[in-house]
This record gives structure tokens, C-alpha cells and sequence, in this order.
């Protein structure tokens, strides 16, 4: 019964550029892993604060009561964050002599504009790193496996007598490249997908919730005014 030859030792036997690919798309794939963990337990983390925020904020607490406890913290939430900056920019335009409505608001819509905009960056963080592994492992793995079958088949003529049994080792070694390849790549591109999905989602949540916040100034604000 012939010997079988393991996938270590077809990696052992793989030629240098073949052996580089297989470890840049091993590099990548313990990364991606890695940032699929830590975003799948961070996405969860911030899904659980907008829960807490918002039962908190739609309890009745008063909104001075509560801008004044968030104020001086130094570790907010994204959600809070937003709300922070929405209602201190009312704070400061409502103080000032003759502040109309329509500017008052548009500082509030920009306030939280901004924090919207930064903690949607710290949401997709490591997404565009997911992403490129997805879409690229596949063609580095091929990119090796290419490269192994030519040097198989150069091989050739050297041999007086070709036979599959002597090109079939290094063909092997070349299309472990593209396994390697695709094993980076699936989990890449679904841990991609479904991240995108979650901060899509908690997005939208912090724009709802801005666009509450809003309302409820804008209607103290009028009632400043009258």
C-alpha cells in the first residue's frame, strides 16, 4: 500500500515562494480570526449599552439630570456620546442672548452629526482589513498554486519518463495554496458580512435615537423662546 504523504510534509517540500504564500495567508488568517472575536464580543458589548442607555433615557430621568452625570466622564459609550454632544451644544447656544431656534437646533443636529460619524468609524473598525482577506486570499492562494504547477511540470525535463506519480506531489504542494486561501477567506468574508449587518443595524438605532433627541430639544427650545 503506497505511503501517505501529509499536508505538513507537502508544505515542507513546497518551493520558497510557495512556502511565503502559504505563511503570508496563515498570518492572515490567525489575524482575521483574532479581529473576528474582538469585534464579535465589542459589537456585542455596544448592542447591550444602547439597550441600557435607552431604557435609562425613556425611564423619565430629567435631561439636565442626566447630561450633568454623563458630563464628566470620561468613558462614554457611543450612544452616550451622541447624546452628550446634542444637548451640550443646546446647553451653550440656549445660554447665549437672542439664540433662535433654527440655530440652536442646527448645532444640535451637528453636534451629533459629528459623534455619529465618529462612532460609526469605531464600529467598522478591522471591517476594511475582513474584507480585503476575503476578497484577496483566494487569488494569493492561486497566485502559489500557479507558481507550484509550473515548477511541477519544469520539472519534467529533467525526467526520461514522466509519470503522475512523479508530478503528483508537486501538484499537491501547489494546491494547498489554494485551500490555505480559501481557509482565510470564508471566515474573512462571513465574519465581514455579518459585523457590516450589526453596525448597520446599530446605526440606525443612534440616528433614531438622534432624531428623538432632537424633537425633544427642538420642542424646549420653542418653549424657551414663547
Amino acid at each position: 500500500m503506497p505511503e501517505q504523504i501529509s499536508i505538513f510534509e507537502l508544505v515542507a517540500n513546497a518551493s520558497l515562494l510557495v512556502q511565503l504564500v502559504m505563511a503570508l495567508l496563515a498570518l492572515a488568517s490567525i489575524v482575521s480570526w483574532m479581529m473576528i472575536f474582538q469585534r464579535w464580543f465589542f459589537l456585542r458589548r455596544v448592542a447591550n449599552e444602547v439597550n441600557h442607555f435607552e431604557d435609562h433615557f425613556w425611564s423619565g430621568v430629567d435631561l439636565r439630570e442626566l447630561y450633568a452625570e454623563l458630563e464628566g466622564q470620561d468613558d462614554l459609550t457611543g450612544i452616550e456620546t451622541v447624546f452628550v454632544a446634542g444637548f451640550q451644544e443646546f446647553v451653550r447656544l440656549s445660554d447665549q442672548a437672542g439664540a433662535e431656534v433654527d440655530s440652536i437646533m442646527q448645532g444640535v443636529q451637528r453636534g451629533m452629526r459629528v459623534a455619529l460619524n465618529r462612532e460609526e468609524e469605531r464600529l467598522a473598525t478591522h471591517l476594511a482589513f475582513l474584507a480585503t482577506v476575503g476578497s484577496t486570499s483566494p487569488y494569493v492562494g492561486l497566485f502559489g498554486t500557479v507558481w507550484g504547477i509550473m515548477n511541477s511540470f519544469r520539472s519534467l525535463a529533467n525526467m526520461s519518463q514522466a509519470t503522475l506519480a512523479s508530478v503528483a506531489p508537486g501538484i499537491s504542494e501547489a494546491l494547498v495554496a489554494t485551500a490555505m486561501g480559501l481557509f482565510a477567506a470564508i471566515p474573512a468574508v462571513i465574519g465581514y458580512n455579518r459585523f457590516s449587518a450589526q453596525v448597520e443595524e446599530l446605526m440606525k438605532r443612534n440616528e433614531a435615537f438622534s432624531d428623538e433627541v432632537t424633537s425633544i430639544l427642538h420642542r424646549a427650545a420653542q418653549a424657551r423662546s414663547s
